[in-house]
């Protein structure tokens, strides 16, 4: 992932009549990690989903070489179909690392022929993990990534991220649970706050 990064400059978040956040600037290069806090209502996912391009900014630029995958709280997975079946849709569309080994990496191995609706919570955000590291991409949003999980899953988490991080990828998540991630940058929103 040579030459993955992420730039915004000067960006501000309005919902509805409030800003969330403005004034708010960074750099992230290839292998880098920024944690984003702040309390509930701050932004943190919508600083999420504008960086994922799925909003639009009230003010300020962004801008990021590589693809992008963004986990946030909607599972991309057909609910009818089963785990396996579901993940064969997108394996046909992008191709990545699905497969025995990523269903054993994130403890789904047993779970290819269940439905997507009857896993729990916490098998829900292995499958969203499975999906985001499986896309390959040069960015990862990970908005509550540790929500959830379990110690054994959010410690694969940490060292999935790390891999990651070694080849070159650019993590941001959105999280008030500490993760044990080396040279892990953080930022506040509450100090953007208007």
């Amino acid at each position: 992932m040579e030459g993955a990064s992420l730039s915004v400059d000067n960006l501000a978040c309005r919902r509805g009549e409030r800003v969330l956040f403005r004034s708010l600037s960074f750099d992230l290069g290839p292998g880098e990690a920024l944690q984003v806090r702040g309390a509930n209502g701050t932004g943190k996912s919508s600083l999420l989903r504008i960086l994922a391009g799925l909003l639009r900014p009230y003010a300020g630029t962004v801008e990021h070489r590589g693809g992008i995958s963004l986990l946030d709280g909607n599972l991309a997975l057909d609910e009818h179909l089963p785990l396996g079946k579901a993940f064969d849709f997108w394996q046909r569309i992008e191709g990545g690392g699905y497969g025995p080994t990523g269903y054993a990496d994130w403890g789904l191995s047993a779970l290819e022929d269940v439905p997507v609706r009857f896993l729990s919570t916490g098998q829900r955000k292995r499958a969203a993990l499975l999906q985001s590291s499986a896309r390959l991409a040069a960015l990862w949003l990970l908005d509550e990534p540790l929500n959830g999980l379990d110690a054994e899953g959010a410690a694969h988490l940490a060292d999935e991220i790390r891999v990651q991080r070694e080849h070159g990828v650019t993590v941001l998540l959105a999280s008030h649970q500490p993760l044990d991630l080396p040279d892990l940058t953080t930022l506040d929103l509450a100090d953007y706050a208007p």
